[in-house]
């Protein structure tokens, strides 16, 4: 055995320290296959610690195939492909030599307010929950009822659509829905419609059940139905109150023109109405679903409007597709938290949940106007900012001759990240390149800040 030196930094065991310097001395090479190791005896001796100590640490190095023990002649190393550790010490030095700029400023846009989250309203009702004996129980398959009848109830409410508990499904986020969703319709829906700039993650979810994509152009305008009628899908998915990521919003004719199609070739518009709650220049638009539910899956979820941790979202089904889904998944265990559910139906049935949107609105709106005003002072006409009158978010078009993979790394260097809009994009790419900036879990003077960094940067 090479000249190995052994110290004991810390307070962690010492069978653990002696443990894991033996390791890195086989993954380094410092120990070769084959080479015998001291016995326990000596080795505990030279440390001075106990023999229990140094058979503890061998018996470990054992167990995970470092080293074996062959009988009276002792311990020997085992051989171990060294190019392996080689590659992982290489990039563990090089990650330590890197000097990495700290973030100052950070728009990402899935994040919410922290401040003005209700949070002793919510352990209240979550200590609560924790009382019930409901809560000592795995959930129902399909979500519990109490939250889809507040669901039910929120959805008439606030955007116009009637549907009865039973046909809304909970599940942990719109991706994993989406899944679901997707494996009980391809056998009769091999193709599906998506937007083009449209939301990365349901394009995920749809080619991971072998949907053919066709594509639907969308502009900052809006989107070009004129190619709809001669498209051989009979799905689509849309965000029309919020497109993801342009923001903006389908009108009445659109929508009528949506159905009229959907019902013409006896398909299905999936709606993605992510977070229609905040529209800051008017109020929430009906959703689709509220003009034919019959032709119309729509989704929903908590997480942009409330915690994104909390990995709650909900669907509406139509009748036949309900009971293709609930026998398809009937033994299939709920992929949301059970607590969760009841906190949210408590919260809801309290009233803090429409409470909680209407302060949040007025919030995010002072932020987006902030953000906006900050933008057009710094940077006047060399950008275009798309989508300021709703959602978590903007879009700045950068009229500079700079790409959007260098828009983001000077914005790195300065201690501000932001966000590529290229993932949403799949053959209607843009001339010029588009940063995303969420300013949701960012204060007024951070945004200030961050933008003012944003100056310096792209200068």
């Amino acid at each position: 055995m090479k000249n190995t030196i052994f110290t004991f930094k810390d307070d962690s065991p010492k069978y653990k320290q002696i443990y894991e310097q033996f390791k890195l001395f086989i993954e380094q090479g410092d120990i070769l296959a084959n080479e015998q190791l001291p016995s326990i005896r000596q080795l505990a001796d030279s440390l001075q610690v106990s023999r229990n100590t140094t058979l503890m640490a061998y018996e470990q190095l054992v167990a995970e195939g470092y080293i074996r023990g062959e009988g009276r002649k002792g311990y020997f190393a085992n051989k171990l492909e060294p190019f392996l550790f080689q590659e992982a010490l290489i990039s563990h030095n090089i990650k330590q030599t890197e000097s990495v700029t700290p973030v100052l400023i950070d728009f990402k846009a899935g994040a919410v307010d922290q401040t003005h989250f209700p949070l002793k309203i919510w352990r209240r009702i979550a200590n609560q929950v924790l009382t019930l004996q409901e809560s000592f129980r795995y959930g129902e398959h399909f979500g519990e009822v109490c939250l889809r009848e507040q669901i039910s109830t929120y959805l008439l409410q606030s955007r116009g659509v009637k549907t009865d508990a039973n046909a809304i499904i909970i599940g942990s986020s719109t991706q994993q829905m989406l899944i679901y969703l997707g494996h009980i319709l391809k056998d009769d829906f091999p193709s599906i419609i998506v937007e083009d700039p449209g939301y990365d993650g349901a394009r995920e979810a749809f080619q991971l059940n072998c949907f053919t994509l066709e594509t639907l152009p969308v502009y900052e305008t809006g989107a070009d139905f004129s190619q709809l009628e001669h498209m051989k899908s009979r799905l689509i998915y849309v965000a029309p109150s919020h497109h993801s990521p342009y923001g903006v919003s389908m009108p009445i004719q659109q929508r009528h023109a949506l159905i009229h199609w959907a019902n013409k070739v006896h398909g299905y518009i999936i709606e993605d109405d992510y977070d229609s709650e905040f529209r800051y220049t008017q109020q929430p638009f009906p959703a689709l679903a509220s003009i034919d539910s019959a032709k119309v899956i729509y989704l929903g979820n908590f997480s942009k409007s409330f915690l994104p941790g909390i990995r709650l979202s909900y669907m509406v089904l139509p009748q036949p597709l309900l009971n293709r889904y609930k026998k398809q998944f009937l033994h299939f265990e709920s992929t949301t938290s059970i607590l969760s559910q009841f906190t949210m139906a408590k919260f809801m049935e309290e009233g803090e949940w429409n409470r909680h949107i209407k302060r949040m609105r007025l919030v995010y709106k002072r932020k987006m106007q902030r953000l906006v005003s900050v933008l057009k002072k710094e940077f006047a006409q060399n950008i275009s900012i798309i989508g300021e009158q709703s959602g978590l978010y903007i879009l700045v078009k950068i009229h500079l001759k700079r790409s959007e993979e260098w828009l983001i790394s000077r914005a790195s260097f300065y201690g501000v990240k932001v966000y590529p809009t290229s993932l949403y994009f799949i053959k209607n790419n843009t001339d010029k390149p588009i940063i995303k900036l969420g300013f949701s879990n960012l204060s007024c003077e951070e945004i200030q800040l961050g933008v003012e960094l944003l100056k310096k940067a792209w200068s």
